[in-house]
């Protein structure tokens, strides 16, 4: 008997299975209240340079002394990162006349802020603005870096320590690096401790899908992952209704990291996967929560015995000596991984482009996050009939396509247009979000068994970087300023023209070694009749693990 067969036997998906994904679906919601906290922690609002009180400006008003201190953009604007080096008194007589020649240097004194959005931010309270602008948008990179080492980390130590235990820590090490984050009295610190952040809360964005997914029958896995995914749309609104209402970096950062402490406590209630505790050889605790299980759904007369979970204990599977290594030794394998792995950055690059750049699409930027999350939720659902219908190829192709077209259409779009700017942009998270959503499903029927976690954790490491460099893009705004716009459309079209490249697995049987992938002719033409069979390496999140 496998584990599949008892889960049919205890209730694949009742009671037990669906209070499991509940609490579980708790933390979901908090990740993308960090991951795109960046929005609001490091906005910088607008700003000029400090004016030292003068004897002579006693009698003028604030306008006044603004028009003769401070030099004007072509908008009529006042400059951010400049000012005159001595007070321009005769453009009090016309403002329209030209400042003397070398008067304009660099803020001197600080710089003043506009206070009516935000109580303070990280760039208000430590003057990253101007030359100091580029560690403003490093701090959303830091984070992501944390991430990308918090990925390597807690995938070795919850199949080493198992998956609750693990969570548990990641969410106590949460609410630690988060609490002390607010706390911070230094850019140094906050840099230090939004890394370490970034790690605890990369084991939760790793083990909350697959410890709820090996709990739960084949059949309802797809359901599942759309759930949780879901999940994490719902904390892409919350976050913008938390940010509206508090306004103060310290106390927001303290707002988005508290609801870990009822995970922490919640997670009481969810039992250790007893597919990992059979596979290491606690038969007793799994035999205990399996019982648990059985009790929960109405199934009284069940009864197993320790013997036979011990029988039922995983062996271990081929291809173990395999390595990320072996996913570039063969002409088509190598051909594949190059391929996805130009997918998923373009989609990873994309989507975290258009989320940090709320401002640049004509709405108000709490509803832009809003309206960001709200238009992922049919996208999910949406794209998971298209699928089956054109196929994973055509689908991850022209949604990541579409996604480049819109923000590139953006930047042709005036801005005065604002109606349409908005509805451009929201249809381009909607692909954005569908290109997130198919990578991980087509991805995981590209690679072949015995190679199919080390291809998505490959991937899935391509993607971070992807993300880690998108708020950095935003610095090219100095080159031109529609630059990090056109370098989202370029980057997003053309990782999607890359994905014509792969194979389609659409109603293809999946691979199990490496030797069909490279007899590519004989086993994409192999087709399944009727509708496709899919399944997933046992405990893969099938497409919303890394967001």
């Amino acid at each position: 008997m496998k584990f599949e067969d008892l889960l049919l036997e205890i209730g694949g998906f009742g009671r037990f299975q669906i209070l499991i994904l509940f609490i579980l679906c708790l933390p979901r919601i908090n990740l993308p209240m960090h991951f795109l906290l960046h929005n609001f922690l490091a906005a910088t609002p607008s700003h000029h340079c400090a004016i030292p009180h003068q004897e002579a400006f006693v009698n003028l008003t604030m306008e006044e002394v603004l028009l003769i201190s401070i030099p004007r953009e072509p908008d009529g604007t006042f400059r951010s990162c400049e000012m005159f080096s001595q007070p321009q008194f005769h453009l009090l007589l016309n403002s329209s006349l030209q400042p003397e020649n070398n008067s304009i240097q660099h803020c001197q004194h600080g710089w003043v802020y506009n206070h009516s959005q935000f109580t303070s931010t990280i760039s208000t309270e430590w003057d990253l603005v101007c030359e100091q602008r580029g560690l403003n948008q490093a701090t959303a990179t830091f984070f992501f870096i944390g991430v990308t080492m918090g990925a390597m980390i807690f995938g070795y130590l919850s199949d080493r320590f198992g998956r609750k235990a693990m969570l548990l820590l990641s969410l106590v090490c949460s609410v630690i690096f988060g609490m002390l984050s607010a706390a911070s009295v230094s850019y140094s610190m906050l840099a230090i401790t939004r890394t370490l952040t970034g790690v605890a809360l990369s084991g939760v964005s790793l083990i909350v899908l697959p410890l709820g997914m090996e709990w739960v029958d084949i059949q309802h896995r797809t359901f599942s992952g759309i759930l949780t995914s879901i999940f994490w749309s719902i904390g892409n609104m919350l976050l913008a209704m938390v940010a509206y209402l508090v306004r103060e970096w310290h106390w927001l950062l303290v707002a988005v990291t508290g609801p870990c402490l009822l995970s922490v406590v919640c997670l009481w209630w969810v039992p250790e996967s007893a597919r990992w505790l059979i596979a290491n050889g606690k038969v007793k605790q799994a035999h205990r929560h399996v019982l648990r299980c059985a009790r929960m759904n109405g199934r009284k007369d069940f009864a197993v015995s320790p013997e036979a979970l011990r029988r039922m204990a995983t062996e271990k599977k081929p291809g173990g000596s395999y390595s990320y290594i072996s996913l570039f030794r063969t002409p088509v394998l190598r051909k594949i991984s190059l391929c996805s792995g130009a997918v998923w950055f373009g989609v990873a690059f994309s989507y975290y482009g258009m989320s940090m750049n709320l401002t640049g699409f004509g709405l108000n930027m709490y509803l832009s996050q809003f309206v960001f999350g709200v238009i992922e939720i049919p996208a999910k659902i949406i794209m998971y009939v298209v699928v089956n219908r054109a196929g994973r190829r055509q689908s991850q192709a022209w949604a990541l396509i579409l996604t480049g077209l819109c923000i590139g259409a953006n930047v042709i779009i005036p801005k005065p247009f604002t109606s349409l700017r908005s509805v451009v942009a929201i249809m381009g998270k909607g692909f954005s979000e569908a290109a997130f959503t198919t990578v991980f499903l087509y991805t995981s029927e590209l690679y072949p068994t015995v190679l199919r976690q080390n291809g998505m954790g490959y991937t899935s490491f391509v993607a971070r970087l992807g993300g880690a460099l998108a708020p950095l893009v935003f610095l090219l705004d100095e080159v031109w300023r529609s630059l990090p716009e056109v370098t989202y459309c370029g980057v997003a079209v053309c990782c999607g023209s890359v994905a014509f490249l792969l194979p389609e697995t659409l109603n293809v049987r999946l691979p199990e070694g490496i030797e069909d992938i490279e007899k590519a002719h004989a086993f994409f033409s192999s087709r399944v009749k009727g509708p496709p069979q899919i399944s997933a390496p046992e405990g893969m999140p099938l497409q919303s693990l890394l967001k």
